[in-house]
Formats: structure tokens, C-alpha cells, sequence
């Protein structure tokens, strides 16, 4: 028998998708983090925010990784978000920046740091570090420097600091504060009142315990355009995603998610017939219709519908027409020369998801974090 000859390996194209899913690419996780690493003072903490499914990719793969990049802290909304970091093994601190009280005995279960925020929160949350007789649990005291959204006023430093001192079952480990527009140039001046605000929280706030906790105030756009502000750590969530809430740092980011789908099915429509609910899209000459598996239910908001959003289909654009339904949407393809099985792409590195999210008067924080868990994931590495 003749031996074989070896085929020499080439680099396959990345395959088409033939269902609706999204793929998550941790190679463009990896080149934000470092970007946005570079902008810090090497001494200053880098806290990665993963609430909401980590922006609505996949908080285990995206903590996972980002752990093994060595990051110093993560931050989720709410308390079971935590506890399935920690189920999954993450060993690295978590903030918990809205937990609720009755969530306090199993955030201390599974050693993860509360926001305190009220004089309410702080006292229930004494409480229950006390029952379970802790000493010096790790907290985070928030106050409000012009969000209006959480935490602590401030006239309340002094208040704060007396119930802390009162207490041997806490330990502030940080204080912080949240921008509000930071993203906004033409609110420069706000910006810089919050950040004026908060050093003199901080100040106070040390002169009363005497140690000074860390500070945070910065969110991706306060990293990108307030040095000044770094302090000890910053908080990023929507630049590690691949935006940076601006086209001139846009450019230094990759969108680690890229939404795709298939043409289900193509349809000839008449001129006067109807396309979808309510016959929301009326043909006005003969045209043509394809419909892609993805819907209301996987993140497509109704909003889209009537040629406000659209999709990409052999890399042209494909409105979409009539409304949008729970599991379906219909585009037009009249221009487009294309078949049933091939692919669509909702967003990706460039076709972004800001881009369509201004379609319909939105942010692409919407877009990203809407994608339903009910669509496949696929990690890229």
C-alpha cells in the first residue's frame, strides 16, 4: 500500500453560523484589558465590572479569563451573580454594588463584599455580621456626589464613621462614588465638582477613622478621560466589551461579542401584500423577505421594527420590516443577492452594536446586555 501524502495545513476561514448564537472572543477581551491597564499608574487597582452576565456575554468564561489576566477585583449588581463566580470558582474579590438585606447571610457564605450605601443597609447588615460573628468583614461605603442613584449623602461622614467605629464586626476596605457623566466632555465642569466632592469625602472620611480606605470613582470613560482621577482602582465594565463611549477610543477597543444568525426563509412579496403583526409593513412594488430566527425573546427589541434597525446579510444592509415578533424577524433582501441557510449578523468588531443601538435612540450597554440567555454561546479563543 502506497503511504499518504500529508495535506499541508492551512488556516480555515471561521465557520458560518447556521443557528442564532453568540460567539465571545476572549483574544479581544485580552487586548482591552491591557489598553485600558495602560492608562493606570502600575500601582492602581483594576476592578472588572460582570453584572448582567457580564454585559450579556457569559460571566463565567468572561471571570475566568479575566482572572487569569490577573485582575484585582471584579464587581456584579447583585448578590447572586457572586455566588455563581464563586460556584464556578473564582477566587478573586467581589463587590456586590446592590445587595439587598435579605441576601446578606449568603454574601457572607460565599466571602463577597458589600456595597453599604444607607444608614438602613449598614445597620442590617451589622446585624447579621455580628450574628454570624465576624470581625472585620471587608465593606465598601458609597456616597452620593451627584448620581442620585446610591449612597450616603454628604453631610453623612461623620454619621457614617460613627456607627463604623461602634462596630468591631466591619472593616472599610474601600470608598467610593460613581460619575455621572463622565462619557460627556461638555459636562466637564459637573465631572470635576463630583471629583472635587468626593476628595473632600475621602479627606473627612479618613481624618474620622484614622486609615485611609482605598478609593474609586472611576468608571471607563473616568479612566480614559480623568487621570487625575484614578485614585487607588477603577472600575471598568463597557471598555472591557470593546467600547469606550467615544470614535476616537473606539479605535483602541475590539467588541468582544459578535451576534449572527441564519435566513430561515426567503419570501416573494407582492406589491399591497402585508409583512408580519398587525400588518405593520405594507410592499410597495414587488419585493422580497427573509426571516431570521431571532426575535423580542433573544434581545431584538420591538423598537427595531418598521426599518428602524437592521441587519447584515453577505455584508449588505437588510432593514428590518413590519414588527419585530418573539422569535422572528423579517428583513428586506430585495437588493441583496442571498439564499435560505445564509449567514445574518446582527452586530460584531464591525458592524458594532453602538451603531445600531443609535437606530433606536439607544446605548449599546442596551444591545449587549439584552441578548437573551436563551441564545447559544460559543467562547472564541
Amino acid at each position: 500500500m502506497m503511504p499518504r501524502k500529508s495535506i499541508p495545513k492551512t488556516e480555515s476561514p471561521m465557520p458560518k453560523s447556521n443557528e442564532t448564537i453568540l460567539e465571545i472572543n476572549l483574544g479581544a477581551l485580552s487586548k482591552n484589558f491591557k489598553y485600558l491597564k495602560s492608562k493606570l499608574e502600575p500601582n492602581t487597582k483594576f476592578l472588572a465590572v460582570v453584572k448582567a452576565f457580564a454585559y450579556g456575554s457569559d460571566t463565567v468564561a468572561i471571570a475566568k479569563h479575566l482572572e487569569s489576566l490577573d485582575v484585582d477585583y471584579f464587581a456584579v449588581a447583585y448578590a447572586k451573580e457572586g455566588i455563581l463566580l464563586r460556584e464556578a470558582g473564582i477566587k478573586t474579590p467581589i463587590l456586590v454594588l446592590h445587595p439587598q438585606p435579605v441576601n446578606f447571610k449568603a454574601l457572607i457564605d460565599h466571602c463577597l463584599e458589600p456595597s453599604l450605601y444607607s444608614f438602613n443597609v449598614l445597620q442590617k447588615f451589622i446585624e447579621v455580621a455580628t450574628e454570624y460573628a465576624q470581625k472585620e468583614y471587608p465593606v465598601h461605603i458609597k456616597f452620593n456626589t451627584g448620581l442620585n442613584r446610591l449612597g450616603f449623602n454628604v453631610s453623612d461622614v461623620q454619621s457614617v464613621t460613627n456607627v463604623l467605629k461602634a462596630t468591631q464586626a466591619l472593616k472599610t476596605k474601600s470608598v467610593f462614588s460613581h460619575l455621572a457623566a463622565s462619557e460627556d466632555l461638555s459636562e466637564k465642569a459637573f465631572t470635576q465638582q463630583q471629583i472635587s466632592t468626593f476628595t473632600s469625602i475621602a479627606d473627612k472620611f479618613e481624618m474620622l477613622m484614622g486609615f485611609k480606605p482605598w478609593l474609586h470613582l472611576c468608571n471607563t470613560s473616568g479612566v480614559l478621560n480623568y487621570p487625575e482621577a484614578h485614585f487607588d482602582m477603577v472600575r471598568c465594565g463597557i471598555g472591557l466589551y470593546g467600547f469606550g463611549n467615544s470614535a476616537k477610543e473606539d479605535k483602541h477597543l475590539e467588541p468582544i461579542a459578535n451576534l449572527k444568525s441564519v435566513i430561515s426563509q426567503i419570501h416573494n412579496i407582492s406589491p399591497n401584500e402585508t409583512v408580519g403583526y398587525n400588518r405593520a409593513y405594507r410592499a410597495k412594488g414587488h419585493e422580497k423577505t427573509a426571516t431570521i430566527p431571532i426575535g423580542h425573546a433573544d434581545g431584538i427589541s420591538r423598537l427595531y421594527g418598521n426599518k428602524k434597525g437592521y441587519v447584515f446579510i453577505n455584508d449588505q444592509k437588510a432593514p428590518i420590516v413590519g414588527n419585530v415578533c418573539m422569535d422572528m424577524i423579517m428583513v428586506d433582501v430585495t437588493n441583496i443577492d442571498c439564499k435560505e441557510g445564509d449567514e445574518v449578523i446582527i452586530f460584531d468588531k464591525t458592524h458594532k452594536a453602538s451603531l445600531l443601538a443609535e437606530s433606536a435612540q439607544t446605548i449599546s450597554y442596551e444591545i449587549l446586555t439584552a441578548v437573551s440567555q436563551r441564545v447559544k454561546r460559543k467562547i472564541l479563543t
